[in-house]
């Protein structure tokens, strides 16, 4: 429904195209950003699916492998095997930005580089399922990081799509369709007043005439 508040008046009318076109533009480049984050957003949920199953997978075998570990060692020898570790594992947090969302990125660097600096224990009073469970857990570290990152920037890409969404909205059914219409309404009110005027400068002009040609008669009549 056309504003009929509006100010019909040239000036007015200009303002309010200039304002359709950054509308209609911003309008294309909030749905461009959305179909590309909706895109983004279903590669990071298989990807987030496929590493949940893998992760998954991964902890139920340290766990079976933990619990036949407990099953074959005293308990004070489990302890004190896993008491004091050797490795040192630290994390590292940064932020990447996509699409204007800033989504997590992690990265974990070990204190050394050996890949059996992650048995803190020797082999000779411990089983190999021990083994197997601390290497399985060292194993999906990385892909438990890479999961919370694609969880942590499933949610904030989820948030950043229903608010473009929304804005989307706003402008396709609410703010372009009330400016196209407040662009009508003011052309037609122009047009009228133009031929108001026009109807006004024709009758004026028949006055005109008519009283020129009066004068006309009377001069020839005297």
């Amino acid at each position: 429904m056309a504003n009929t508040h509006v100010n019909p008046t040239r000036m007015e009318l200009t303002r309010l195209k200039k304002k359709l076109i950054t509308a209609m533009r911003g309008h294309k480049l909030l749905k461009d950003k959305r179909d590309e984050l909706m895109r983004q957003f279903l590669d990071l949920v298989r990807e987030n699916k496929t590493l949940r199953e893998k992760v998954e997978r991964g902890i139920e075998a340290a766990n079976k492998n933990f619990v036949l570990a407990r099953a074959s060692m005293q308990d004070e020898t489990l302890n004190a095997a896993l008491l004091s570790p050797k490795q040192e594992v630290s994390l590292e947090s940064g932020i990447r930005n996509v699409m204007s969302v800033e989504i997590p990125v992690f990265e974990c660097k070990t204190r050394t580089s050996d890949p059996n600096d992650i048995y803190s224990y020797g082999f000779a009073f411990t089983s190999s399922d021990l083994d197997d469970a601390v290497y399985s857990l060292s194993e999906i570290l990385p892909d438990m990081l890479r999961l919370a990152e694609c969880e942590k920037s499933c949610q904030l890409m989820a948030a950043e799509i229903e608010k473009t969404r929304r804005r989307v909205n706003a402008l396709e059914h609410v703010m372009i369709p009330e400016m196209q219409e407040s662009i009508k309404y003011i052309t037609m009110k122009l047009d009228e007043n133009e031929r108001s005027t026009q109807i006004r400068l024709m009758k004026v002009k028949d006055m005109m005439l008519q009283q020129a040609h009066h004068y006309r008669e009377k001069a020839i009549e005297q």
